[in-house]
């Protein structure tokens, strides 16, 4: 039969795995004795075999209640004056003996750890979510830092916030956090077992600086001779030099090397960087190295990239320059950004006097390249007008379109702001032709509203792509034995009920790795992905582990499976 427990059983009074004395009265808690709970009667419970602590005695703890591991982050912000260490437990896999004659509901002394792949703001907010719950986060970044696509943003729609306000607490909470540990610069290569037991092998990929001895002073970016024009973060609008952070926010704010351009790894020269750091954390002879880790459950979080131009011959890549794409937009609009804030033509670094923004560019177009909706374009693409507009107030700035898809909360009031107050043009038709004039770029279309053609000359044209898996990501669900949709897509167990969930056992998916969606959204899914795998935890045994059950009592799923012990 199941046994009711008594309150100092909960409290886990006289479990000498949950004791923890904190030697504070509840005077110097700041309570007066009043409002002390009631003394429980603690039942004595028969010694574990070979235990031999405090002399085969249990005992009680002096202080007034456990406090759970999940309160150790609120804590720590809120500068809490409790004394002694926050209750540990075991990593995945190893046991602790419970004495033996227990009976009842008790918690499991393991402290499982989760991994987490993907840096972005929907990794970041499962990871700290796990986290704040007691949980150890592995957290596997293949860039050199944290943030995401969200870093190289400029602002956010439809409020128009800092993005970087937005994120950088997050990231330096993260690069911070006691029960996150962050792999930057690495990638998963291989996984085995399964739930509750997952063995997984990490490259870590050789940045030539010792991240233990790198003080991030910059002193060796600020003197590298070497500037590199292919820089994928700032999506070809900025240069770099051969050793970089990604952004002034980078976490962890400490520089890599780029092997393929640094002159001294490709032609034995130059060493500059070496010579100046003055922590001697330069290592031009690090290679690659692998860790393995054990964890319970993995949550996957690789974000997105945007289809690329070199799909597109017929918008002009490769022959006009200012042809660009969303998120070179964003760079160029971002205070950080290679043009501190200016929007300014890649060919000569004019102001341009008119700009125009093609939505659908790639998607929604089955024929030719991709035929699902990227659900973002129609808000980001009135977002950079508008932002062009705050820039250059006497611009003209014409957005064509197939439709608007504004379905977010304030997003159709945005649109319709847009509009009404900022005087952006909206053409509802596609593009036929779009070619080079002298030093504008010529765009014809249809005005399928009117049935007219048109035909704009502007300086700059921004193209809304599609959004597309993230690199390697149908690799890496090869490497973790999950399944990928027709477009690359990671594969939910069920579209409406478990768009988290896997055909694998623990591990779960999350963010724009399963399919488009905005940083809303995002965000909301890396913490539903977080509830999935604390429910998977929850399932491991440990509420029915050690209970005295009636005869013909039945088991269900959640009960036969002890995850968490492997």
């Amino acid at each position: 039969m199941l046994r009711r427990l008594s309150g100092a059983e909960l409290r886990g009074d006289g479990d000498p795995l949950l004791r923890r004395d904190t030697g504070i009265g509840e005077k110097e808690r700041g309570r007066p004795d009043n409002h002390r709970l009631p003394t429980l009667p603690v039942q004595p419970r028969r010694q574990a075999k070979g235990d031999r602590r405090n002399g085969g005695r249990l005992q009680a703890p002096a202080g007034p209640l456990l406090h759970r591991a999940s309160d150790a982050g609120a804590r720590r912000r809120q500068g809490s004056h409790l004394e002694g260490p926050p209750l540990r437990r075991s990593l995945p896999g190893a046991s602790r003996a419970r004495p033996s004659g227990v009976t009842g509901v008790a918690l499991t002394p393991e402290k499982p750890r989760v991994l987490v792949i993907g840096g972005g703001i929907t990794g970041i907010t499962a990871a700290l979510d796990l986290a704040e719950a007691g949980n150890e986060v592995v957290m596997v970044e293949r860039l050199p830092s944290v943030g995401g696509r969200m870093l190289q943003l400029s602002e956010t729609f439809p409020t128009l916030d800092c993005a970087q306000c937005t994120l950088t607490p997050r990231t330096v909470e993260t690069g911070q956090h006691p029960n996150i540990r962050l792999l930057a610069y690495s990638e998963v290569v291989g996984l085995e077992g399964e739930a509750g037991n997952f063995k997984v092998k990490i490259r870590r990929i050789p940045s030539y600086v010792d991240f233990k001895k790198c003080t991030g002073c910059g002193a060796c970016q600020e003197a590298c001779p070497k500037k590199v024009k292919t820089n994928p973060f700032e999506r070809g609008v900025g240069v770099k030099k051969a050793i970089y952070t990604l952004s002034p926010q980078a976490i962890p704010n400490k520089p890599v090397i780029d092997a393929e351009n640094c002159r001294f790894l490709t032609s034995g020269k130059c060493g500059v960087c070496k010579k100046i750091c003055p922590v001697g954390a330069i290592d031009y002879e690090m290679k690659e190295s692998f860790v393995e880790e054990e964890v319970s459950a993995v949550i996957v979080a690789t974000g997105f990239d945007l289809y690329p131009m070199s799909a597109l011959p017929e918008y002009g890549y490769g022959e006009i320059p200012d042809v660009i794409d969303g998120l070179a937009m964003e760079r160029m609009c971002s205070a950080s950004g290679p043009t501190g804030g200016e929007v300014r033509r890649p060919s000569d670094g004019k102001v341009p006097e008119s700009v125009v923004f093609i939505q659908c560019v790639g998607s929604r177009d089955p024929a030719h390249h991709k035929p699902y909706c990227s659900r973002v374009c129609c808000m980001y693409t009135g977002k950079h007008a508008r932002l062009y507009k705050h820039k250059v107030h006497h611009g003209k700035a014409f957005v064509l379109f197939m439709d608007v898809r504004a379905t977010g909360k304030g997003y159709e009031e945005f649109i319709q702001q847009s509009v009404e107050e900022e005087g952006l043009v909206y053409l509802r038709g596609r593009v036929s032709r779009l070619y080079r004039d002298g030093e504008q770029i010529v765009v014809e279309g249809v005005d399928t509203l009117l049935g007219k053609a048109v035909e704009i000359r502007a300086d700059m044209v921004v193209l809304a792509t599609a959004i597309v898996p993230g690199p390697g990501q149908e690799e890496l669900a090869k490497t973790l034995g999950i399944e990928t949709d027709q477009s690359g897509f990671l594969k939910e167990s069920h579209y409406k009920t478990g768009s988290m969930d896997t055909a694998k056992e623990g591990i779960f998916i999350a963010g724009c790795a399963q399919g488009p969606r905005d940083i809303a959204d995002s965000s909301a899914h890396g913490s539903a992905a977080a509830s999935r795998v604390q429910a998977l935890l929850a399932r491991s045994g440990r509420l029915f582990k050690n209970v005295e059950r009636s005869p013909g009592f039945k088991e269900t799923r959640s009960e036969k499976r002890d995850i968490t012990s492997g």
